[in-house]
């Protein structure tokens, strides 16, 4: 919940129930990153299983395993390569793609016995892995693939990737020398995708990118000067929960807020602000006006007042001073953000701002953000006790025997707090929407009764 520094937003493995056939091959996948790359590993799992793969939960029953790896920050490369480790130990043969496979090197320096290495969204090349190592056996008349094609996520929710890679040029970021530039995907085949996914049942879409806010402006023809509006508007006409992640405050996103104060998508808004002071904002490489921000979020929740707002920031980046750092603090108080999550810097191999003078220690980078935490969370919990007695309704994930665990229109899935529902919730499946009552507020979690 307090998104420490060594947690990365998403660690999946698949969650997979089939059995798999006589003498069908079977692949094992363990996916790291961000949810970026968990649909990245829906791809892969999908094309494998039209080609008569099995898909194993585990190890022992995988003939060979794909591990899917994060290579944004050191602590992601080494937990990437731990993973590596940990499939050549429980299996041997073991396929590396994503983000730390542009980086074959590194990889093969510390396991050479890796099978092959490919680089992010390279289907072809893993596929081609697998045909090596393990070749296909398909039976047409037994192999069937689910319409929505194979999922990591529950099935009542599930990830839209609407374009790859970004344009900007943050220096504490190598994403774009990792996926390339901006690379937005068909207004058409997001649309298609997304009401397969309806049509199997998905009630929540979560639309991610790197930079969801500039989608279709890599279009050189386009007739639109913000595609990302339209394609907003064309997905809250299929009656599922849109949520919007990864929107950089371009000055048309005021232009979506009218569509979430008519409920066409949630009010929900997952925007990188990653600093406010405008120093330290520049030596970032990124917009420095931190006081306009305040001023658009205000006109945010004048247009849709039950807007909710999370971001994520950056404490000790290099040059911080303790009056940088205070006014991130200050500036926290005026926004009032709802949902926020807070990373130490890390140096990460490639990036420019490793260059970069004054250097924090670790020590006051902890401190700052153990200061920072105590503010988020009262802030929190402020925030959610005055929900205490409302009604809203809430999306079911999890029903166990002593509660079922929900989220409300503020809540995305793994990031955000939950609603858990401990009394007459015996009837309630995955997936279902319920009105509730919200009677008890903790510091990120509510507690409420159906009505």
């Amino acid at each position: 919940m307090q998104n420490p520094p060594d947690l990365r937003p998403d660690l999946a493995r698949a969650r997979i129930t089939e059995t798999a056939r006589d003498g069908q091959p079977t692949i094992g996948m363990v996916s790291l990153g961000c949810p970026k790359a968990l649909v990245d590993s829906e791809r892969i799992l999908t094309r494998l299983r039209a080609e008569g793969y099995g898909i194993s939960p585990d190890y022992a029953g995988a003939d060979a395993v794909i591990v899917n790896t994060c290579g944004f920050l050191d602590s992601a490369k080494a937990e990437s390569l731990e993973a590596i480790g940990e499939a050549l130990n429980e299996n041997g043969k073991v396929i590396v793609t994503g983000c730390l496979g542009a980086e074959p090197e590194y990889i093969t320096g510390v396991h050479p016995k890796v099978l092959a290495v490919t680089g992010p969204h390279q289907y072809e090349q893993v596929l081609d892995a697998v045909h090596g190592a393990v070749p296909p056996s398909p039976d047409p008349f037994v192999d069937l693939l689910p319409a929505s094609g194979v999922k990591l996520t529950p099935r009542h929710y599930s990830y839209l990737k609407i374009s790859e890679g970004c344009n900007h040029a943050c220096k504490f970021c190598i994403i774009p020398d990792m996926r390339g530039k901006l690379a937005s995907r068909p207004h058409r085949a997001v649309m298609r995708e997304a009401e397969k996914l309806v049509e199997a049942g998905v009630k929540e879409l979560l639309v991610i990118s790197q930079d969801t806010s500039a989608y279709g402006t890599d279009w050189k023809d386009r007739e639109e000067k913000a595609p990302f509006l339209s394609l907003a508007r064309d997905l809250g006409s299929l009656g599922a929960w849109v949520r919007m992640h990864y929107v950089y405050p371009y000055p048309h996103v005021r232009d979506l807020i009218p569509q979430m104060a008519e409920g066409g998508i949630l009010p929900y808004l997952d925007i990188p602000f990653q600093h406010a002071h405008p120093d330290v904002l520049r030596r970032m490489a990124r917009p420095a006006a931190a006081a306009r921000t305040l001023d658009e979020i205000a006109a945010w929740r004048a247009s849709c007042p039950d807007i909710v707002l999370r971001s994520t920031f950056i404490v000790g980046y290099p040059g911080e001073t303790e009056a940088e750092f205070q006014t991130l603090l200050d500036w926290m108080d005026e926004a009032q953000l709802d949902r926020v999550g807070c990373f130490q810097y890390e140096n990460v191999a490639g990036a420019r701002s490793n260059a970069l003078p004054d250097h924090v220690p670790s020590e006051v980078k902890q401190e700052r953000w153990d200061r920072f935490m105590e503010k988020a969370q009262a802030i929190s919990e402020a925030k959610l006790a005055a929900k205490v007695g409302k009604r809203m309704d809430v999306i079911v994930d999890l029903v166990e025997d002593d509660a079922a665990t929900c989220r409300t229109k503020a809540d995305a899935p793994e990031i955000d707090g939950n609603l858990f529902i401990d009394e007459g919730h015996e009837g309630l499946k995955a997936g279902d929407i319920v009105t509730v009552e919200v009677d008890e507020a903790g510091e990120y979690d509510l507690w409420g009764r159906i009505v």
